[in-house]
């Protein structure tokens, strides 16, 4: 589980992810917690280094895993399946 202190709604959230996708959380968020500790690095003086690092690792995550239904899948997968499909 990433370091900061994250609420039960989000660790829940996290545990519907696949594997691969909860380590890409992983690592995103405790890398921004680092980036972003210090508050002039932040667009916003307001935001927490908390909520930055949630928003950056949610971010990465999407970047790779769409949900689909009540499951995140990878969006590789459901390209390369594609693309196999249409050489046929």
């Amino acid at each position: 589980m990433p370091r900061g202190k994250l609420s039960e709604r989000t660790k829940k959230q996290i545990d519907t992810l696949p594997e691969k996708a909860q380590r890409t959380f992983k690592k995103a968020h405790d890398s921004a917690l680092k980036q972003y500790k210090n508050p002039n690095k932040r667009r916003s003086k307001s935001d927490t280094a908390e909520g930055v690092a949630q928003k950056v690792a949610w971010s990465a995550v999407k970047k790779k895993y769409k949900k689909s239904g009540d499951k995140w899948v990878s969006k590789g997968s459901s390209s390369r399946r594609s693309k196999k499909s249409s050489k046929k």
